[in-house]
C-alpha cells in the first residue's frame, strides 16, 4: 500500500511539473494587454488612445460610476467580449477569444483564471 501511495505522489508531482504555469498577476496582465490603450494608470490615456475611434474609459472610476460597488461581472463580460453593446469601440479586442488560462470556480461559476486576476486588479485600483 505504501508503494502505491508513493507512486501516486510521484505521478502527481510529474503532472504538476509538466503543466505550464499560468500568470495570475493582474497588474502584469493589464500592463501586457490593456495599458497600450488604457494607459499605465488605467486612466484611458495610453499611447494608442489617440488613434482609436473612441477614447478608452478611465478604469479607476468604475466603482464610482456604479454606485460605489465594483461591477465585477460586467467588467469580466466586457473584457471577455461576451456582452458588449454598440456603444463599445470596435477597437477593443475580445480577450475571450484567446487563452485566459484554466477555469477557476467563483460562486459555482467557472471563470478563466486570467480574467479573474485582471478583474481583481482593476478592483484594487478603484479611486
Amino acid at each position: 500500500m505504501r508503494t502505491i501511495t508513493m507512486m501516486a505522489g510521484v505521478a502527481a508531482m510529474a503532472l504538476v511539473a509538466c503543466t505550464p504555469e499560468v500568470d495570475m498577476n493582474g497588474a502584469r496582465i493589464f500592463a501586457e494587454n490593456c495599458s497600450g490603450c488604457h494607459g499605465d494608470a488605467a486612466k484611458g490615456d495610453g499611447p494608442m488612445a489617440a488613434t482609436l475611434a473612441k477614447t478608452p474609459p478611465d478604469l479607476t472610476t468604475l466603482s464610482q460610476r456604479y454606485g460605489g460597488t465594483f461591477p465585477r461581472d460586467y467588467v469580466m463580460t466586457v473584457v471577455d467580449g461576451y456582452a458588449r453593446g454598440s456603444h463599445f469601440s470596435p477597437d477593443m479586442p475580445e480577450f475571450g477569444a484567446g487563452d485566459l488560462g484554466p477555469m477557476v470556480m467563483v460562486d459555482a461559476t467557472p471563470v478563466p483564471a486570467k480574467l479573474l486576476a485582471l478583474a481583481d486588479y482593476l478592483e484594487s485600483i478603484q479611486q
